[in-house]
């Protein structure tokens, strides 16, 4: 068989990897990333005493440290203390503290970007601290952060190959699968490298459909 015939051969099976394991585990993730990062963020926003401190050194071991070193610690090394763990759900939840201190970072600026005056306004009209953040500082906050937050979830589809080193059936690790069969490392490889290259296509035109929505919300001075 061809290179070329291989490639279409192993092409559905490739996908279907990609369709229930990637994509699923690089949403998973990001939910789980954007969540941890809103509340770092609104931490360091907040300067509230002690959980400020600990989040920066949040930040600074996950930046500090390889995000493939993090899955080996999480997925090796926790068993020998005697804490098992799924394969999928380890990639999951490395995959989303890793994503979420880089994020953090981006929401804090975002939230630094959003003027003092609005806030004093705010409270002048009777909002509670909540409410301010709620209503006027997190939406203007968001739209800012939106681009970059949307570079990381393609980053972090690109980054699920790293799943494989854990044993998760990602499509990465199915292509392994196949090229160790059949000896066509370079077909397999460009095969996956193209799947790859339509998933990260289709996610940026929905940040682009994403991006254009809140700038059209944002000159009518709506809130999605």
């Amino acid at each position: 068989m061809s290179d070329i015939g291989l490639m279409i051969e192993s092409f559905p099976s490739v996908l279907w990897a990609g369709l229930v394991t990637t994509i699923p585990m690089t949403i998973l993730s990001f939910i789980l990333a954007l969540i941890i990062a809103v509340i770092v963020a609104l931490i360091q926003y907040a300067k509230v005493p002690v959980l400020t401190q600990l989040s920066r050194f949040y930040i600074w071991i996950i930046r500090g440290t390889p995000l493939l070193v993090q899955l080996f610690v999480v997925f090796y090394g926790l068993p020998s203390i005697g804490y098992h763990t799924n394969p999928f759900i380890s990639a999951v939840v490395v995959m989303g503290i890793n994503e979420g201190a880089y994020c953090s970072e981006t929401i804090r600026g975002a939230l630094t970007s959003v003027s003092e005056g609005q806030v004093e306004a705010g409270y002048c009209v009777g909002l509670s601290y909540w409410q301010i953040m709620w209503h006027i500082v997190l939406p203007q906050a968001f739209r800012t952060a939106f681009p970059s937050l949307g570079n990381s979830m393609i980053s972090m589809l690109k980054d699920t190959s790293l799943a494989s080193n854990i044993t998760v059936a990602e499509m990465f690790f199915k292509t392994q699968r196949i090229a160790g069969k059949n000896y066509r490392f370079m077909a397999m490889y460009v095969l996956v490298a193209i799947i790859y290259l339509i998933f990260s296509t289709i996610l940026t035109y929905l940040q682009r459909w994403g991006e254009k929505k809140l700038n059209y919300y944002s000159a009518k001075g709506e809130t999605l």
